[in-house]
């Protein structure tokens, strides 16, 4: 059993590794002292490694095959399997749940909701996803987002958009919380408006806050102390949606199959074998997912229901994979970060593969700097035209009108990939490598999501100690 600490103690144990190095350490190029405020103040700080911010799990990447194993059922041929390589990362060892989604738009209403409610509005999950004109759901569209009965349950009826302003919250609230148990910033219960904590907004000094205790400043010629910085290590990367290929590898988990370099075994799920049961033990004959097992059978038989769900589960309701994340195949398939284009066997980098790379940055004002922040708090950010050869390249999203959007097919660059088979689907889609995709801005009552953040430093878990906030 997992035994919790309190979030506080994680977060000041992560701080304590972020510490300035001993005064006597001297330039190896040019002699001179760090951390000395007569050499002029510049600090330098000992190694420090990231933490596990709250949630998540570290997968250590690694060389995989991605793409489908299953036979192509609707003729696309656009899943060719192909030798790629995935950094390490993080990703939520569960789906986003009910109760999650709920604190989220609490905080919209408590903060936008006097002046901007349709913050609030935009945010809302699409409850009418579950009506069926010829099916009795109707208890679901009135209960399953805010009753206590399914706190735990996967939040759906999320758009892809939707998914992607719940990562860049969760990124604000998380840093912001980091500096509150460092004891650098106040709790604020009574932000408004622009007036709340926003990351870039506060690294730009476009946002101060309740501040208890500020840094040491070492410069000579500045204040006494100073906010913190992106080279102090305190604050966390960006919460985000993952990329396809980090979700197929973290779903496939072969890890699990591995001695020293050599798999020993591919998958078909997330799991060993070709059926979707325990085949021994004390387990044996229990469903490793929540899935639709066949027309008309949501669960089974009553006095032996084979998952125990008509709809979805909790989101820790079997057992988790190799890499320790839950529901990696079944309960609700997962949007991920790609935009979907039909793929060719030499399509794609063999690198951290990913489409649908839009480049940006900080808006500036007329004197070049970082532009004021919006009604909101955001700091607002534009498509960098420099990083592209002409100014109307999209990073490696081609020309959608090629796929005669509409006439032909339903693939334009708002087309995004969601993974993983869910409680209304068949075991087919169970398989990691199986891909679908749907509008942005669409939703329904079997797609969830989970988010993830990248890892900086060092790759191997061997190498450090991947710390876990539930542990």
């Amino acid at each position: 059993m997992k035994k919790l600490i309190n979030f506080s103690v994680y977060f000041l144990m992560a701080g304590m590794l972020v510490t300035v190095s001993s005064c006597s350490e001297k330039s190896a190029r040019t002699g001179w002292k760090y951390n000395d405020k007569k050499n002029g103040g510049f600090q330098v700080y000992k190694d420090a490694e990231q933490a596990t911010g709250p949630g998540l799990i570290f997968v250590e990447g690694g060389t995989f095959v991605m793409g489908s194993m299953e036979q192509d059922l609707a003729f696309d041929n656009d899943n060719y399997e192909r030798r790629v390589s995935v950094s390490s990362f993080y990703m939520d060892e569960t789906e986003v749940t009910n109760v999650d989604y709920c604190e989220y738009l609490y905080w919209l209403k408590r903060v936008y909701g006097a002046d901007y409610p349709e913050v609030y509005e935009k945010a809302l999950p699409d409850t009418l996803a579950w009506r069926n004109p010829l099916g009795f759901n109707e208890p679901y569209v009135d209960n399953y987002l805010r009753h206590p009965a399914y706190k735990n349950y996967p939040v759906v009826g999320v758009s892809w958009t939707q998914a992607n302003e719940y990562c860049a919250w969760r990124t604000d609230r998380v840093n912001e919380r980091i500096l509150i148990e460092k004891g650098i910033l106040k709790d604020n219960p009574n932000q408004v408006n622009e007036d709340n904590f926003n990351t870039q907004a506060y690294l730009s000094g476009q946002y101060e806050g309740m501040v208890k205790k500020n840094l040491k400043n070492l410069d000579p010629n500045g204040e006494p102390t100073r906010r913190v910085r992106l080279e102090d290590g305190i604050l966390l990367p960006n919460y985000r949606l993952p990329t396809e290929a980090e979700w197929e590898y973290a779903a496939k988990a072969l890890k699990g199959n591995s001695q020293f370099e050599n798999v020993n075994q591919k998958r078909l799920y997330a799991w060993n074998g070709l059926t979707t049961r325990d085949p021994e033990g004390k387990g044996k004959g229990i469903m490793y997912a929540n899935y639709k097992r066949g027309r008309g059978d949501n669960m089974g038989v009553a006095g032996y229901l084979n998952d125990s769900y008509d709809i979805t589960g909790p989101v820790r309701a079997f057992v988790p994979n190799d890499f320790g994340l839950y529901n990696m195949a079944g309960n609700v398939s997962e949007w991920v970060m790609d935009v979907y284009r039909p793929l060719s066997p030499e399509d794609k980098s063999d690198f951290n593969p990913f489409r649908g790379n839009v480049y940006t940055k900080p808006a500036s004002d007329a004197d070049g700097n970082i532009a004021e922040k919006d009604s909101l708090g955001h700091v607002k950010r534009v498509v960098d035209y420099d990083a592209y050869a002409s100014p109307d390249k999209r990073g490696d999203i081609d020309d959608e009108s090629m796929y005669a959007y509409g006439v032909t097919s339903m693939i334009n660059n708002k087309a995004r990939v969601y993974k993983g088979g869910s409680w209304n689907d068949r075991a087919y889609f169970l398989n990691p490598g199986v891909r679908r995709f749907m509008d942005e801005d669409a939703s329904t009552s079997d797609i969830g999501f989970r988010c993830a953040m990248v890892r900086l430093g060092s790759q191997d878990a061997k190498k450090f100690k991947a710390r876990k906030p539930n542990k």
